[in-house]
């Protein structure tokens, strides 16, 4: 017997009112709502519908304090049907974090971390001796369908008296990996304007919404140089909202000077997920719809453009034949107060709440609200 529901009166950000087929698995049919019909319908009247919501930064590594938590918990329960790991783990322990997809349903992909030792403490790039290139390339070619890109964090906590260098040892490594870097930003030294022109197409800088003192913005919110030119070269540009690195000043100042969203990720771990400021992918969504961007552009964040980045467009869309690959979510005309990493609260009044995604042939109510 085949496994076949309909979900009943979507919307899409478009507007598009739609009925979608599920059979085995896969997308059947779209048709115009009222259309489609099977002895298993869920009406979805009043909510919207994308393709599967894409993290491209989280922390998904549970034996890491405080940088770790479970799959599903940042997945699946809160709308998100893929997770990208931001470097938990380096070539010590990433064969430990690809096995836990086995238990988990949330797709995930990694970001290996340069440092063989990962998060395991969080000043990984003080000493280059945990740089070890040799098993950086082993992890890449062992786990080639799981590794997206290489992690540095680049900020003085992280590298202390070792500077740039590991960022010029990443910078080496993705020459012969052939793959991306994902550069972390925060406060320095090293300075910013040093660590931006070392990136090159494809590779992101996560965290360029902070508020600290080595950020993208001059004291009148005009975008550096170096990250105009860096736009220029086709690097990504991806939220990484995290504890302590989003500000709402700072993304005012990026929406005033058009520099555009590339991807909205979470940078969510145990922690900032119970007791904020992130709690979930929806209400950082939240956050960028109060900003004035469209909901067209909020989601397309989260989807298309993540779906680009990774070189699996498939994710992004919703297509008769493809893997269904959905979530279900809902714009509610309700007041919200919302934080930044610099203690600026605003209130919203609209809210973006996750209600359920499909994933492998299943269709799954969410248990984390905004």
């Amino acid at each position: 017997m085949q496994d076949r529901f309909v979900l009943h009166n979507l919307k899409r950000v478009s507007g598009e009112s739609i009925d979608i087929v599920v059979e085995n698995g896969s997308i059947a049919q779209v048709t115009e709502a009222g259309l489609a019909f099977g002895h298993r319908m869920t009406d979805c009247s009043g909510v919207y519908v994308s393709s599967g919501w894409i993290d491209l930064h989280v922390h998904a590594f549970p034996d890491f304090d405080p940088y770790g938590d479970d799959i599903d918990e940042i997945g699946i329960k809160q709308g998100v049907t893929t997770i990208v790991d931001a470097g938990s783990c380096g070539a010590d322990r990433i064969a430990d974090l690809a096995a836990t997809r086995e238990y988990a349903r949330t797709k995930m992909f990694a970001f290996l971390n340069v440092s063989r030792i990962g998060l395991a403490r969080v000043d990984e790039l003080s000493n280059l001796e945990w740089i070890d290139t040799k098993k950086a390339v082993q992890a890449v070619q062992d786990f080639s369908g799981f590794i997206v890109g290489l992690k540095a964090r680049i900020s003085r906590s992280v590298v202390r008296d070792s500077g740039l260098e590991p960022l010029r040892i990443a910078r080496s490594l993705s020459v012969q990996t052939s793959l991306p870097l994902m550069v972390h930003i925060g406060s320095g030294p090293p300075g910013i304007e040093e660590v931006i022109p070392l990136l090159e197409n494809k590779d992101i800088i996560t965290h360029y919404l902070n508020g600290k003192s080595n950020n993208l913005f001059d004291e009148e919110g005009k975008p550096l140089q170096a990250l105009l030119d860096a736009i220029g070269r086709g690097v990504h540009l991806d939220v990484g909202h995290g504890t302590a690195s989003f500000s709402f000043k700072a993304a005012e100042a990026a929406k005033r000077r058009h520099i555009r969203i590339n991807t909205i990720s979470t940078d969510i771990y145990r922690g900032n997920r119970l007791n904020g400021p992130v709690y979930s992918m929806a209400h950082v969504l939240t956050k960028f719809l109060y900003l004035g961007y469209s909901l067209e552009e909020v989601i397309s964040a989260v989807t298309t453009r993540a779906a680009e980045w990774l070189e699996k467009p498939e994710l992004g869309r919703i297509r008769v034949g493809d893997a269904a690959n959905l979530t279900l979510f809902t714009v509610r005309n309700e007041p919200i107060a919302l934080l930044d990493s610099e203690g600026e609260q605003r209130i919203a009044e609209k809210r973006i709440e996750a209600k359920g995604v499909v994933i492998n042939g299943e269709f799954i109510e969410c248990e984390i609200r905004t």
